[in-house]
């Protein structure tokens, strides 16, 4: 019964990320949720010179909000700022991953979109010898997250969205392979489990840090650059039902700017603007508390030598 149910919500759940479920959910939306002028704040997005992270950013700068744009690359940063700058016509800047670089930024009113990911689909290492989906989709995230917080916390309205995936519904945390030693590898699941993990990191600091709204969310399948470059295959099946950057964006927007987001509970997670379960009917992908401690031990173990 319970293999049955499951299917029957992952049909369901499948529709829902396509254009056609957008679409189906938007026709509940109040526009004037978004009809806000955030001049005065700042925006700190990572991953935001293509894809999801850009959307949002243009979205945010044509309400007056300052974006600054975090990624790797800074040339394809930079194409990206200007692009924004020219179509909405508003403030925008490049940082770097470096936390001290980002602490600058500091100001009285502003929030932190973590939507930088990567799906490698062979195991690789950085040059620090981290696995690279682990260092940027998890560790990544919790290094920028937990640097930010005591600034965070001495600002207006302050909040933290995380951009996951539904496709953490198929995965339980697991704490004793972060990195995928043991057997082989998949990068689709590799990924799967780093998005389970920030889902765990944001209810978590949701616990820790009152002062804070923290939220992650599910975009649905949009048509990026990133699903064309590490899921070819799907891309092609799907492109026609795929659904924009800007609608895979939306609850990204939604969440960093709207007073109705701010008034859900903090560490929730998100689809089409409505909070929704972290976990399928009768799965068995629930953690216990001392395994979420243990993760959350470990990252900061390894994010010691990456804080400055």
């Amino acid at each position: 019964m319970s293999l049955y149910r499951n299917t029957v919500w992952l049909l369901k759940g499948l529709q829902e990320y396509t254009k056609g479920g957008y679409e189906a959910a938007a026709r509940s939306f109040s526009e004037a949720d978004l009809e806000v002028n955030v001049s005065g704040r700042s925006f700190i997005i990572t991953g935001a010179n293509s894809g999801i992270g850009k959307a949002a950013a243009c979205e945010i700068a044509k309400r007056g909000g300052t974006v600054h744009l975090v990624c790797r690359n800074e040339d394809r940063a930079n194409e990206a700022r200007k692009d924004i700058v020219e179509r909405c016509k508003n403030e925008v800047h490049f940082c770097s991953y470096r936390p001290s670089c980002l602490l600058r930024v500091g100001c009285s009113a502003f929030s932190t979109i973590n939507n930088a990911g990567c799906m490698v689909n062979q195991r690789e290492l950085t040059e620090d010898g981290l696995e690279k989906n682990f260092a940027t989709n998890t560790l990544g995230t919790y290094v920028l997250t937990t640097a930010l917080i005591p600034t965070l916390k001495k600002s207006e309205n302050p909040r933290v969205i995380t951009v996951s995936s539904g496709g953490m519904l198929v995965q339980k945390l697991n704490v004793e392979d972060l990195q995928f030693e043991k057997g082989s590898f998949d990068g689709t699941m590799a990924y799967a489990q780093n998005k389970r993990q920030q889902v765990i990191m944001t209810e978590q600091w949701a616990a820790q840090h009152k002062e804070i709204h923290f939220s992650s969310m599910h975009p649905g399948w949009a048509d990026t650059p990133a699903v064309q470059s590490s899921m070819p295959d799907f891309h092609a099946k799907m492109k026609n039902k795929l659904r924009t950057e800007a609608q895979g964006a939306d609850t990204v927007v939604w969440l960093a700017i709207s007073d109705a987001a701010s008034r859900q509970p903090s560490g929730l997670f998100f689809q089409d603007r409505k909070a929704v379960s972290t976990h399928l009917p009768l799965a068995s992908s629930r953690s216990s508390p001392a395994e979420e401690q243990k993760l959350m031990s470990k990252l900061e173990e390894l994010a010691v030598k990456f804080k400055c």
